[in-house]
């Protein structure tokens, strides 16, 4: 008998039966509550309702592809059996042609399988806040930090997300010294967390009167928006300043102390906010930002922890590391990391052809964490 190229067995190992189990289980407690409502309002059990309803939800696909994997298994074992056990031609002919479909069919019912039971970032379900900042080359390095910051806006419309401006710091020739915004939407930080690093840009600048290319260079960080309960801050811990608001100049355009300087005491970490005319708006959007700075340092100690030494192939997310090269004259894109060229800058740009690079990054990245767990079950 011919032997199918079946999943390696741990692919069917307790802990998927045991996912397998937990799902059903949920299933019976979800719909024991749902038949109660009256009496769940009455006991205060929304939440726990709730959260069954996520686990539930967040098993459901993995359910369905452990499902869909022992379906064509069985039915390839089936049709193995039925080749041994005819003489029919015709019969043979039809099930060996079975037998091939499987074949093919099964191993990326199990890379799919495989891809889901890697462990998930927690942050990437997260809105994230994205900074832009000019580096060098002067107001060039400014004029390209306003042109990514334009990009991700027009990148999250196309995604339907939404785009809040927290600051900007314009240089009064339209470009930027940084700005930041909070972007809301599914699986943001998921998509976006590979933009954190160096961003360089090659180009003839409009006031270079010989033509000659320059290069200049913006950083992007790219931080999982953090709850209070991600991030408790205590009162104690911070200082707060407040001062008057100033335009680029010095000009002032605000004649009251709303502009907000929060000081994180234990780590030294600053935010300044001063795009509201609120102190009240100013002050929570600082503490947003100081939270998400706060939570992300966490996740990169964890994140160095426990890769130790080995550096991921899609970059350390480092915002001192290039990624990304931006070459206007021969309108080209090259991210670095995965040496992945496209001629389409304007699109890229636009944000619309943005996507066929964050997807190679986000490819390159669950491979190279499918044979890290390859290589730890090894």
């Amino acid at each position: 008998m011919v032997t199918a190229q079946t999943p390696p067995p741990d692919l069917l190992s307790d802990n998927l039966h045991r996912l397998v189990a937990r799902h059903e289980e949920l299933s019976r407690l979800m719909a024991r509550d749902s038949t109660a409502d009256n009496a769940h309002e009455a006991r205060g059990e929304e939440a726990e309702y709730a959260k069954l309803a996520r686990e539930y939800a967040e098993l459901s696909p993995i359910v369905d592809a452990v499902i869909a994997l022992r379906q064509a298994q069985t039915q390839l074992t089936e049709t193995e059996s039925l080749l041994t056990e005819t003489d029919d031609t015709d019969m043979q002919a039809m099930a060996e042609e079975e037998r091939q479909n499987l074949l093919a069919k099964i191993p990326p019912l199990a890379l799919q399988l495989k891809k889901m039971l890697l462990p998930k970032d927690e942050a990437d379900s997260k809105n994230a806040i994205l900074e832009v900042r000019a580096g060098t080359g002067g107001e060039e390095a400014a004029l390209f930090a306003a042109n990514l910051f334009r990009m991700y806006q027009r990148y999250a419309e196309l995604h339907g997300w939404r785009f809040e401006i927290n600051d900007v710091a314009d240089t009064g020739l339209g470009g930027v010294r940084e700005a930041s915004c909070l972007i809301s939407g599914a699986n943001v930080f998921a998509r976006l967390k590979f933009e954190s690093g160096v961003h360089r840009v090659q180009r003839v600048p409009e006031t270079e009167a010989s033509g000659r290319i320059h290069t200049s260079a913006a950083t992007v960080a790219v931080l999982p928006e953090a709850l209070e309960i991600d991030i408790p801050i205590h009162d104690k811990d911070l200082r707060i300043d407040v001062f008057r608001s100033s335009g680029p100049g010095g000009q002032s355009v605000n004649t009251t102390d709303s502009a907000v300087r929060i000081t994180h005491l234990p780590t030294g970490l600053v935010v300044q906010q001063q795009d509201e005319k609120s102190q009240h708006k100013n002050k929570a959007k600082a503490m947003k930002i100081l939270r998400a700075r706060l939570y992300d340092a966490e996740r990169q100690r964890q994140h160095s922890e426990r890769a130790a030494d080995r550096k991921s192939q899609v970059g350390s997310g480092d915002r001192s590391e290039r990624i990304r090269t931006y070459n206007f004259p021969q309108g080209r894109v090259t991210d670095h990391r995965i040496n992945l060229s496209l001629y389409k800058i304007d699109k890229v740009m636009s944000g619309e052809a943005l996507d066929e690079i964050i997807d190679p990054l986000i490819t390159e990245d669950e491979a190279e964490r499918l044979a890290n767990a390859g290589a730890g079950a090894a």
